[in-house]
């Protein structure tokens, strides 16, 4: 069984994560999406809140688990008998980071691969704080993120008008 594991924050869930998520369930029989509990980092959502959202957003794609792990992703993904980290690039910006963390990884486990995917173009500049600063000051996010998860990040800012209240249900996928 081909398993691969998509660590990541996802504070919020964007289109974008979800484009990776769902290319990845397509090349792998298993895909692990791993929500990260940083203690360094100060989180709008909490951990169960971010998983919660991973569930419903995820559920149409089958073969996806979502769980939390802290400490390193490929002791994570050793665990979980992965073969492989899948990581999403937005931009060459992005690479430079992920080149260094995927060396790091491959010296500590040799066995893992780390696969980037390119997010698709039309999600290409998204990103969870740009997300989080639109909603914070009332504007619509509805083109990155899920009708779910936006209202849940207009109820955070205390800010319901931003939400599109004709569908609150979870998003679906081309």
């Amino acid at each position: 069984m081909r398993i691969s594991v998509c660590p990541g924050t996802f504070d919020p869930v964007t289109y974008g994560h979800l484009d990776i998520m769902k290319r990845a369930s397509n090349l792998f029989d298993h895909v692990f999406v791993a929500v990260l509990h940083n203690p360094y980092k100060v989180p709008l959502f909490t951990v169960e809140e971010r998983i919660e959202m991973l569930v419903e957003e995820t559920r149409q794609f089958g073969n996806v688990s979502v769980e939390t792990f802290s400490g390193l992703a490929v002791e994570y993904a050793r665990q979980k008998g992965a073969i492989a980290i899948v990581r999403g690039l937005r931009a060459v910006t992005d690479f430079e980071f992920e080149f260094k963390l995927a060396a790091m990884n491959r010296n500590l486990e040799p066995s893992i691969e780390t696969v980037f995917m390119m997010t698709s173009s039309e999600f290409s500049f998204i990103s969870s704080s740009a997300v989080k600063e639109v909603a914070s000051l009332g504007g619509d996010v509805s083109k990155w993120v899920c009708p779910g998860v936006a209202r849940r990040l207009y109820e955070k800012f205390n800010n319901a008008e931003g939400v599109n209240h004709e569908s609150d249900e979870s998003c679906t996928s081309d």
